[in-house]
Parts: C-alpha cells; sequence; structure tokens
C-alpha cells in the first residue's frame, strides 16, 4: 500500500534535543509533499508552542496537538476538531492530587499555562536541562496554578501533572486511571503526567484527518519517541520508532530508525519507506 500521509512527532523525533528541525529532515519532508505526500505534525505540545519552523512549513496544513486534544487547518488558522476536559474530572484530578508534592500545567484553547516558579526553574521540577529554553519560551506564569486550573475548569484542552519523583509519577498514574473518569492520561517526557479527555490521543486525532482527507489507515504511516506515541504507531499502516525511543514506543513500532539527533525522520523516510 502506498503511503500518502505521514504523522510526526516533534520532540524528541522531528526536533533534535534543543527543539530545532535539523536540514537534513527539512530537505527530506519539502521533498515528500512535493510529491503530494500530506505531512501532519503530531505533537503533545499546545498549538501556541509550536516551533516556527514546523507552523510555517510550507505544505504542513494539519496539526494534531495536545496529544490529541485538538486538531488544527493551519493554514485556514481553523480548529477542526477538539474535546474538552470534564469540570468533574479536573476537579476530581486536583482533589486526588492534592496530598502529594505535585504541582501542574493547564492548557486553555492552544495556550500554555504553569507556575511561574516552574517557568523561572524547570530543572528542579524534574525537567531536563535541555527543555528549559522551551518551557520559559512557551509557558504563561500564574502565581497560583490550582485556582487558575478551578477557574477555567470547564475548558481545558488538557492539564499535566509535574511529578519529579519516577516512583510517585507510577504510583499516581495507577491510583488516576483508577479514579479519575472521562480521562485519557499518557507521558511523553520523565516528570510529566498528560491528561486529556477520554477521547483524545494522537491516534484518534489521526483517524480523524484520514477520514477528513478521505485515506485509509494503511496509507498512513507515523514517527514517534515516547509512550504518548505509542498508540499513533500501533495505529498507522507503518509505525516507526526513533532509536531514542521509550520501551513502550519501541514495542508498538513496526520499525526502528536512527535516532533524533542522526535525523531518524529522514532516514526512515528514505530506507524505510523508500520515499
Amino acid at each position: 500500500m502506498e503511503i500518502r500521509c505521514i504523522a510526526l512527532d516533534l520532540d524528541r523525533t522531528t526536533l533534535d534535543g534543543d527543539g530545532y528541525l535539523p536540514e537534513e529532515n527539512r530537505l527530506v519532508l519539502e521533498g515528500i509533499m512535493e510529491k503530494g505526500v500530506q505531512v501532519v505534525a503530531a505533537s503533545g505540545r499546545a498549538l501556541s508552542t509550536f516551533p516556527e519552523a514546523i507552523r510555517k512549513m510550507k505544505g504542513i496544513r494539519y496539526a494534531i496537538t495536545s496529544n490529541g486534544a485538538a486538531v488544527y487547518d493551519l493554514s485556514a488558522g481553523k480548529c477542526l476538531k477538539q474535546y474538552k476536559m470534564t469540570e468533574d474530572s479536573v476537579h476530581r484530578i486536583l482533589n486526588l492530587t492534592k496530598n502529594f508534592p505535585v504541582t501542574f500545567e493547564a492548557f486553555v484553547d492552544g495556550e500554555a499555562y504553569a507556575p511561574r516558579a516552574y517557568v523561572e526553574d524547570p530543572i528542579q521540577f524534574g525537567a531536563d536541562v535541555r527543555a528549559v529554553p522551551y518551557i520559559r519560551g512557551t509557558r504563561k506564569p500564574v502565581e497560583d496554578i490550582w485556582d487558575f486550573i478551578c477557574a477555567h475548569g470547564s475548558v481545558l484542552d488538557g492539564m499535566d501533572v509535574i511529578i519529579s519523583d519516577p516512583e510517585l509519577k507510577s504510583r499516581l498514574w495507577q491510583m488516576l486511571d483508577g479514579e479519575a473518569e472521562d480521562v485519557y492520561i499518557t507521558s511523553s517526557v520523565p516528570q510529566l503526567l498528560e491528561i486529556s479527555y477520554k477521547d483524545a490521543g494522537k491516534h484518534t486525532g489521526a483517524a480523524f484527518l484520514l477520514d477528513h482527507l478521505g485515506l485509509r489507515q494503511e496509507e498512513l504511516a507515523a514517527f514517534g519517541d515516547g509512550d504518548n506515541d505509542a498508540e499513533l504507531l500501533a495505529f498507522a499502516g507503518i509505525g516507526i520508532a526513533v532509536e531514542n525511543a521509550s520501551p513502550k514506543c519501541k514495542e508498538a513500532a513496526d520499525h526502528i530508525t536512527l535516532s533524533n539527533e542522526a535525523c531518524g525522520v529522514a532516514y526512515g523516510i528514505r530506507n524505510i519507506l523508500k520515499l
């Protein structure tokens, strides 16, 4: 089956570790789009935090954002599909986690909000040093994130629980999965539990876009690195994980390409997809 659409995770997949688009990846993507292949950005990022190199690349028309909570037509500046969390589930998450050493990020209509302390010193909360410029450059700081989330509980695209302790993260994931209703929980980086409405997920965003474009599942290829990409790679006709991907992502993939730092997207398009 001919591949006519490619869904690309961004961070640590298409982008290098500093969040930039390598020239080799850019050239290969531009080349396949000139041949008529649809390239879709599929990210856990909120729309406003997408790098300019992706948002303004000629040919990338569609974006799956916030782990599938919203799908956009970039050229038209239009949201095609959007899920909002239920207010009950938002308050349930706050109440279940209130006695633990965690804080939160919140996403409203493609904008990202976070506690001022996290924006000023992300490493203190478990973020990787290379992610610091991205966090500081994309998060709008708020003084009291709990109050902010309570005030916006009915309009959240999603929320992240920020947890620096891996063991606690695993415990809270299990607890929230069992006790918070109407939620989809995933993770792209060690310090985050990323939560949105139950019908979200990059795979559901991809399914919506395939239907929108009149394409079949077998005509989709997908690249990813994180746990939040595993369902997308399993859904795609051909799923490709970069070498630096998580075990869960690699298990879901049909193929493994080079790492993001070695331009694994470009290599996979040329040598696995043969485009």
